[in-house]
């Protein structure tokens, strides 16, 4: 994996950075919640295993497994736009694994009178916590508005629009048309369906097209809001890492608008996941918008590719001839090219190691290379 940092805990700390220099407030919050939180939004959660405790009250209590729920039940609605990062560790089990796991989970989100502007500054805040993750990255954006104004237009009954998206999202063109056809849908309008499936490329193959399929289908609003937004982050430098694909739906209970997912080169799956949740803030009782991200940080462990054959780069030598100022600025020295020194007077019987060298006066002088 090229460029990909060594780890988590770096990338949490250039996140942070990157949204505080956007004005975004860091939202601190307890380790537990009701249960009944989670338990009214288990399709929003990633994983619906909760754990729970009683509290002293009585109460159901849960370690939480998710923010953007915490930060909208404590959150009040405002005339102005909140803007908000976490950094915040989330109880839960993840993929692959059949227990639970204490992970580290930073993301942002934004609530209030959501406009495109705010949705422009996601995206691209999504973008830029893709590249401080890897140099090899693409970011999948849809619009969940297209795709319900276009299966309103060509009238999916709605007992059969959970179906649908489900086979949008697996890009299942088979089952998709055996569903349309059994619904009675024109073959033209089927399709279509089917080009919303297949489809997924850069901003300028993809808006053309879809600006020319699905006129007089889908609203003009609709398109030019989304053309606009994409565009709007030409010559931002993270361009060329959008892509515009229609299989990326998220729950239509929960989600509206913009969505989008982040991937990087080497992970199986995404390790950004976001979009517009109005739905969400709706069933809530919320009057705000909301649109936001979090960055799967369990995801990085998976890029992590040290070579495990050395526990440190260098074994460094000294006896009692050797003044402490040179075996200070020799190590000092080698530290600074990013090279982990270990400085002893003897070689150590359990350390593994990629070179040895001995300070002899104001010399170095290299005695064994295990690379």
């Amino acid at each position: 994996m090229q460029n990909a940092v060594g780890s988590a805990e770096r990338v949490a700390l250039a996140l942070r950075s990157l949204y505080n220099q956007y004005g975004y407030s860091q939202y601190k919050m307890s380790k537990f919640e009701e249960y009944d939180l989670y338990a009214r939004n288990k399709d929003f959660l990633i994983s619906d295993s909760v754990i729970t405790f009683t509290d002293t009250n009585g109460k159901l209590m849960a370690l939480k497994p998710d923010v953007t729920l915490s930060i909208v039940k404590n959150s009040k609605d405002q005339s102005s736009v909140q803007k908000l990062y976490y950094n915040e560790n989330v109880y839960r089990v993840t993929k692959g694994s059949h227990g639970f796991r204490e992970i580290m989970q930073v993301g942002l989100e934004a609530l209030g009178p959501i406009d495109d502007y705010c949705i422009t500054e996601v995206l691209l805040l999504a973008a830029q916590s893709l590249q401080a993750i890897s140099g090899e990255t693409v970011l999948d954006v849809s619009h969940l508005g297209i795709l319900k104004e276009l299966t309103d237009s060509i009238g999916i009954p709605n007992d059969s629009r959970e179906k649908l998206v489900k086979f949008i999202s697996e890009k299942n063109s088979h089952e998709l048309t055996a569903l349309c056809q059994e619904a009675g849908i024109r073959e033209d309008q089927i399709e279509l369906l089917r080009w919303l499936v297949s489809t997924s490329g850069t901003p300028d193959t993809v808006l053309p097209q879809m600006e020319s399929m699905l006129s007089g289908l889908v609203s003009q609003q609709t398109l030019t809001q989304f053309h606009n937004v994409i565009r709007a982050l030409d010559g931002s430098g993270v361009e060329k890492l959008l892509r515009i694909d229609f299989s990326v739906v998220d729950d239509i209970h929960y989600y509206n608008g913009i969505v989008f997912k982040g991937f990087v080169n080497g992970l199986p799956g995404s390790v950004l996941s976001g979009g517009q949740y109005d739905k969400l803030m709706r069933k809530m009782k919320r009057a705000s918008g909301a649109i936001g991200f979090a960055v799967y940080m369990d995801m990085l462990d998976r890029l992590e590719q040290p070579d495990d054959r050395y526990d440190v780069d260098t074994v460094l030598l000294y006896d009692e001839t050797v003044s402490l100022s040179a075996i200070r600025q020799q190590a000092q020295c080698l530290t600074a090219q990013g090279i982990s020194v270990l400085a002893q007077r003897t070689i150590p019987g359990n350390i593994r190691y990629r070179q040895l060298l001995k300070i002899n006066g104001n010399e170095v002088q290299f005695l064994e290379n295990n690379a």
